[in-house]
Order: C-alpha cells, then structure tokens, then sequence
C-alpha cells in the first residue's frame, strides 16, 4: 500500500470497491453519494449476486460480476472488504498502477466530521463481540449515546454517515479490518488476547500480531492489554501513541498500580484512582458478569477500562455489566437435564476460545470437532485433559483431535461419531449424556468451524440447544 493520504475530494474520483458483501456494498453507496464514480467488482456470478447488481445499477453505480482480478482502467482507489486477502491479484495490479488500497474502517474514519465521537477500539482473537457489547452497555449505563459498531451490527460506514449522533463508538474491529484502516487512531483501545487464527489470511503469526497491534497506533489515553498474555503488552510498547497515553493492564488476579483486576469476588481499578500505588476502586462483582467464566471476566475488565478511560464513573461500568445479556451461543446455559448442565459454546470456533471455554467448568463432557483450519489441539488437549470425564467427536477434522487425545489424555473415554446427517447433533448429545455423571457439564466447544456439517455457528448452536430440549422432554 502507498504511502499517501486518502483523498478528501471524492467528486468525480474513481473508485473500485472490492467485494459485493454487506461492507462493500455500504462502502459502494456511501462513496456514489458523495460524488465519486464506483465500481464494484466480485468474483462471485449467482442469483444473489445479480440481484445486489441490479439495485446499485439503479442507483448509478456499476458491477462487474465473475472477475475480481483485473483492475477497472481509471481507478484512483481501491476499497476492499475485509476477507479479501493481501495477496489477492486486483492488489497486486493496484500496486503495480501506484493505487492504495484501504478497507471500509480506514474510510469511515476517513468520513467522521469535525465534532465526530471518539472511537473506543477493541480486537482480540477472542473475545471481541462480548467486550464490545459489554463497553456498549456500561457506556449507555453512563447515560452516553454509543453503539456498538465495526465487525458487528451496522456497517461502520452507514453509522459514521448517519443522521443519529453519538458521544462515543464502542468499535470491534478484526486483524483484516486493521490491515486496511492506516490511519486510525482511537481514544483508546483494548487487544483481547493473541493466539494464532487467520494464519492462512495473514501468512505468519507475526503479520497477524502486527496487524493486531495497528489497533494502537495513535491512542490518546490508554492502550489496554492482558496482563496474562505478555504478546498483547508487547504490541503496546511497539506502538506509537500520543504523548501521555498510558499502557493499562487487566488481569484476573489482583491488580497492581495502572491494572484492572479481581479481589476477593470484586472487580477493581487500581489504574484510574488517585494515588494508585495505596488506592483502589470496587468496580463490581464477579457475580455481575454474566456468565462469570473466567475468560468472561477478562472481558469485562477489558470493557471496564476501556469505559474507565473515558471517564465512566464506577456505578455505571457495575450497572452496564448488570443489564448486558451475550449473544446465543457463546457459553450459553441451555438446560438441566438429570442433573447435568448443558452449555452451548458453538461459538468456540478455534482452540483458543475452546481452551477458555474448558476453563470455565469441571468435570466436562466435551463436544467437539468440524473443520479444523489447520489447527494443532496438541497443546488444547494437555491443559485440559484433567477436566474431561469424556470427548464426543463429530464432524470432518475429528481424527485429529482423536489423535491429540490419544497422546495426551489415553484414559479418557471418546466416542468417535461418524456421521454428519441432520441427526448427527442429536447423537452426540445422547452420547454425552451416556458419559455424564450428576454435577457434571455436557459442554459443546467444537474448536473447529461448523461449515462441514452446519451453516454456521449458529445453527450447528440451534441443533445443539435442539436435541438437549428433546433429551430433557424424554426424561421428565
């Protein structure tokens, strides 16, 4: 990518937006209304595709439908969804003609006016949508106009547009997105954790980490990070910030001077108090996290000092926590069924979340399996292997996971399911319960993604949460 600025002057300026997705189709209208000529092309030829065409024809923008590797003649920029890798042929032919490419991100901010609100960022491997929302709540609590934006919800573009005005964003932002944004630069930004994911996208972990750590650049007041994981404070000292912003850490022991933490069931601040080397100040309770898993709690101290950057008072980061209610199929209690709880963690995608999600219970009847994206569940396997009373397997990458288990938890019981019909779900579940002892937790954490067997997360969440309901009504 140049090194140069994106134009303020869109009049007349020819744009070729990468991608007919949510983003770029938002990217695609924003654009053509401010005065530039747009053109979207995609790879993608379907029904759906025509369809999206059509309507942007409509409104003067065009589409080139079945090839998304030449660069349409006259283009002065090139704006990309998210997906759409680095090495990606239309990029290399941006280069090759002196043009920058940028993502969706870096023109919304490109887009804010001159009263905008401040931008409270957060990226992460995991554990991003939870924070985000969580921020989102305590921020209302405070009595502050926000919304929770960027890789959730409204495209970012349309909410920086729009004719609602906010004191504050709380703004989830991916690695792909903070590849693409050069010029962002928030108030104050929070990097979750690391782990490796998207390795394919990104091409090492290094590259992965430093986009990741993009999220710091510029921040005026506070660079939050995990004290339990030292690659997250690496990217702050790295970073390139305004001068005094602070590097703040969260942590579920008890924090030191400049940390969030947790004393004794209390969530407190030792970082925005008066003398904070003696002084520390009762944010909440453990018990006001919803639900109180351990990387949950990470979450909320992560929000909270966010908010607590922002000048949140410590009734509202308490009151926020209260009212915030997680998506479906994040660690999601579905039901008792004889005594045995069944949770719902579908959205465990990877070893990383699934690791956090194992965290959180003891003893487990573990669900997993699906595309493994090039994963190793080696060292998930060995640090959780004491919590397991039993490993049900299913989808197409299983073996893998057998094979970890295996090596690192031999006297486990695994039920390998070799099945992948709709029923496949309901098998499982009946096998976990067959494993299970009163007391213990039927617990779906795939670590893999669902699209061998699901359409996604949610729906392979929805068969889960589907055949424990059925289980329950067999055996009342």
């Amino acid at each position: 990518m140049g090194s140069r600025q994106v134009s303020q002057s869109w009049q007349g300026m020819r744009i070729t937006v990468a991608g007919l997705g949510v983003s770029g189709i938002s990217a695609a209208r924003a654009l053509a209304g401010l005065g530039a000529v747009v053109t979207v092309v995609d790879g993608g030829d379907s029904g759906t595709h025509r369809e999206r065409a059509a309507e942007l024809a409509e409104e003067g923008i065009s589409v080139r439908l079945g090839d998304a590797q030449t660069l349409p003649e006259g283009t002065g920029l090139v704006v990309t969804s998210p997906g759409w890798k680095p090495d990606s042929p239309l990029f290399a032919a941006a280069a090759e003609a002196g043009v920058d490419v940028v993502g969706d991100v870096e023109i919304a901010w490109q887009l804010r006016g001159e009263n905008a609100a401040p931008w409270l960022a957060i990226t992460g491997t995991n554990g991003k949508t939870t924070t985000t929302q969580m921020l989102a709540s305590i921020l209302r609590a405070a009595g502050l106009r926000t919304a929770a934006v960027g890789n959730i919800g409204t495209p970012i573009i349309d909410v920086v547009l729009g004719e609602e005005t906010y004191d504050v964003l709380a703004v989830e932002l991916s690695s792909y997105q903070l590849h693409w944004a050069p010029s962002l630069r928030a108030h104050s930004a929070a990097v979750l954790n690391l782990a490796p994911d998207h390795l394919d996208w990104h091409g090492s972990m290094e590259a992965y980490a430093a986009d990741k750590g993009r999220i710091y650049e510029g921040n005026t007041v506070a660079c939050v990070y995990n004290a339990a994981d030292p690659a997250t404070e690496d990217l702050v000292r790295e970073a390139d910030v305004e001068e005094g912003c602070r590097a703040i850490g969260f942590t579920l022991g008890t924090p030191g001077p400049s940390q969030l933490g947790v004393v004794d069931g209390i969530l407190v601040d030792r970082a925005f108090v008066a003398n904070r080397q003696k002084n520390a100040q009762e944010l909440a309770e453990v018990a006001d996290v919803n639900p109180p898993a351990p990387h949950n709690i990470a979450n909320a101290l992560a929000a909270a000092a966010l908010a607590r950057a922002f000048g949140v008072e410590p009734k509202a980061v308490r009151d926020g926590l209260r009212a915030f209610r997680p998506d479906a199929h994040r660690i999601a209690h579905v039901a008792d069924v004889d005594s045995v709880a069944y949770v719902d963690d579908s959205k465990a995608t990877n070893t990383h979340a699934a690791e956090a999600s194992l965290a959180a219970y003891e003893p487990i009847v573990w669900i997993a399996g699906g595309l493994a994206k090039g994963a190793s569940f080696d060292e998930l396997v060995q640090r959780s292997a004491k919590r397991l009373r039993g490993v049900v397997l299913i989808g197409a990458e299983r073996r893998l996971i057998a094979e970890a288990l295996a090596r690192h938890a031999p006297e486990v019981p695994v039920v390998d399911l070799d099945r992948t019909d709709t029923g496949a779900m309901s098998a499982a579940v009946r096998e976990a319960a067959g494993l299970a002892k009163p007391g213990d937790t039927v617990l779906l954490a795939p670590a893999c993604a669902s699209m061998d067997m699901f359409t996604n997360y949610n729906k392979r969440g929805e068969a889960f949460a589907e055949a424990v309901r059925e289980l329950a009504a067999e055996r009342a």
